[in-house]
């Protein structure tokens, strides 16, 4: 999904869909949905989701699916997940979900 969305950046229906395959692959509350969060972290899907949102402001889609996914990505209460908070906001996803 990542790889997709790095080599269409301009195409807004290509983020979109990344960004919502994104928000469903980190959708759940439980192990799996824990490990799938750091995996798609890991793969960069924080950064490119936030790519996303900045490249297609005007793009309603792209701006819900990429505030969902940046949401489910950054889900929980643990270590884990108070790194992967620090990490979007290092990459610019505070100011992104703003401008949405």
């Amino acid at each position: 999904v990542v790889a997709g969305m790095r080599t269409h950046p301009q195409h807004a229906g290509v983020q979109e869909a990344g960004c919502e395959a994104l928000a469903n692959m980190c959708s759940g509350d439980d192990a799996v949905g824990a490990a799938c969060e750091q995996r798609a972290v890991r793969s960069g899907a924080i950064e490119a989701a936030v790519a996303a949102m900045c490249a297609h402001l005007q793009e309603e889609g792209v701006q819900e699916w990429g505030c969902t996914a940046l949401t489910e990505m950054c889900s929980g209460s643990d270590d884990a997940a108070a790194a992967r908070e620090e990490r979007a906001a290092d990459a610019g996803a505070l100011e992104a979900v703003v401008a949405a």
